[in-house]
């Protein structure tokens, strides 16, 4: 059976390839192209094969992802496009829908979510995340999550982390064995409430950490 095709435009290298190794592990989905803004989405949808569905950063130079998903439902409607992205508060969330995104997807959510959110995009053409009703309802009630108290090691770590250094080379940079960077790494999932390096780079930059 043919595959239906997916583009993912995110300004951050490391996370870009994270996200298409997840999807090209999907059954029905592969990746046709990276690209790092709109303009560059834009540049390639020119001379590639259109994807069906368009994985779509928010916060980027040059294009951001609100411009880009208005361009493509006003000269691509057929494309659908999926937020998926750091930012979670209401105004931004109202931005993306009303010009033209299919769904809003956090970029810490699970593979399986991932891959349901593709499906239903494909079979009804929209997907509605539980995760952006939780965020609504949070904004409307005012509630929200108080940021952890990080060491200054534990700062620097994550901005190593959000490199391409393996966790080794960390070691060597921090001057730390690679058993402790192994510990900083296991108490930050807990601390942190993530699962992988992409949560804490996710984290890193949601709290503005680590500058892309």
């Amino acid at each position: 059976m043919e595959k239906h095709s997916v583009a993912i435009v995110e300004d951050h290298t490391l996370l870009s390839e994270a996200i298409a190794e997840v999807v090209e592990k999907f059954k029905d989905f592969e990746v046709a192209f990276l690209s790092k803004n709109g303009s560059d989405l834009i540049e390639k949808l020119k001379t590639n094969t259109h994807p069906k569905i368009v994985l779509m950063d928010i916060n980027m130079p040059i294009m951001n992802g609100i411009e880009t998903t208005k361009w493509l439902s006003e000269n691509h409607p057929e494309i659908y496009v999926l937020a998926l992205t750091v930012e979670e508060d209401e105004d931004t969330i109202l931005k993306m829908i009303r010009a033209g995104a299919k769904g809003y997807l956090l970029k810490d959510v699970d593979k399986k979510t991932l891959e349901t959110a593709l499906q239903k995009t494909i079979e009804n053409g929209f997907f509605h995340s539980n995760n952006v009703v939780d965020v609504l309802v949070n904004s409307v009630t005012g509630k929200s999550n108080t940021k952890e108290v990080l060491k200054d090691t534990e700062i620097e770590f994550l901005k190593l982390l959000c490199t391409e250094m393996t966790y080794k080379e960390i070691a060597g940079k921090m001057n730390l064995s690679p058993k402790t960077i192994d510990g900083y790494r296991d108490n930050l999932f807990v601390k942190l409430d993530v699962k992988n390096r992409i949560g804490l780079v996710i984290y890193a930059i949601k709290n503005k950490i680590f500058i892309c």
